[in-house]
């Protein structure tokens, strides 16, 4: 009897644990439509869009987009207001990497932690149209004194060109591209026009040199193609390839065009994406 009575509370331990395990549900996030040059820009707020890792704060825990939790330093949350807040995990611009690497770690490294801002650009579930929680953002980040807490600026553009020179100048500076937000739009989750980004990619060739085989539902297919540029680096394209071109990909040696954001620090094409084969030589 007292060695049935060990294995169910056995049992129970393990079931506890597997419970306080299991990841919470995703948080629900605005996600971004695409800006388009009809866009009414005297409705919107402009800010940059900044290559981080999207983190929501419920008031006590921070968790990544999924719903796992942040392992982040005790003290990096230390401060932070009980108000919930959405927004990015960031470094620097081009350090995508670096940020990964370090919030990613169960075990936090707190010289890395040191580098990271959260750059909070929404108020989860607040009162208010865009205009007025920007106030409140404003409001929160001064209450805290946190120095990594801070809010994304927001400013404003009178048409078109100015926003792509704004565009022109942030991306000169190494960042990703600009957000737009309409100033009157309550706080919503789902994706929506009342959040739109704007973010440029280039188009180049490359030479196929290779392939690597498909996972999943992939599997028995191409998952990716092995790239060559024409200064010997090489990298891979999985995004792009239809189903179609899994089972039979362009043939080695063959030129395709792909498109891209831009060129990491190591000159390798970030967000390469298969656009069609150049079959014109």
């Amino acid at each position: 009897m007292a060695g049935l009575k060990r294995i169910l509370l056995a049992l129970l331990l393990a079931a506890q644990c597997a419970w306080a395990d299991t990841p919470s549900p995703a948080p629900a996030m605005l996600l971004a439509g695409v800006y388009t040059e009809h866009v009414d820009l005297s409705q919107y707020w402009v800010s940059e869009k900044f290559d981080g890792v999207r983190a929501q704060w419920d008031g006590k825990t921070l968790r990544f987009r999924g719903g796992g939790e942040v392992p982040a330093p005790a003290w990096f949350t230390q401060g932070f207001p009980a108000t919930p807040l959405d927004g990015e995990l960031w470094v620097a611009r081009d350090g995508f990497d670096a940020l990964s690497g370090t919030v990613r770690k169960l075990a936090p490294v707190d010289a890395e932690w040191r580098q990271v801002r959260y750059l909070i650009f929404e108020l989860p579930g607040a009162t208010g149209d865009f205009s007025a929680r920007i106030q409140q953002m404003n409001m929160l980040v001064s209450q805290a004194g946190v120095p990594w807490l801070q809010a994304v600026e927001q400013f404003r553009v009178t048409d078109h060109a100015e926003l792509m020179r704004r565009l022109g100048s942030v991306i000169k500076a190494g960042g990703e591209g600009l957000m737009l937000h309409r100033a009157d739009a309550p706080y919503l989750t789902g994706r929506s026009d009342a959040l739109l980004k704007l973010k440029p990619w280039q188009d180049t060739e490359a030479v196929v040199v290779g392939y690597l085989p498909g996972k999943g539902k992939y599997e028995g297919m191409t998952g990716a193609l092995e790239m060559e540029m024409p200064n010997g680096q090489r990298f891979r394209i999985g995004s792009g390839l239809s189903d179609a071109l899994r089972r039979q990909p362009p043939p080695i040696g063959s030129r395709i065009t792909y498109r891209y954001q831009h060129l990491t620090k190591k000159g390798v094409p970030r967000f390469p994406r298969y656009l069609r084969l150049r079959d014109d030589f």
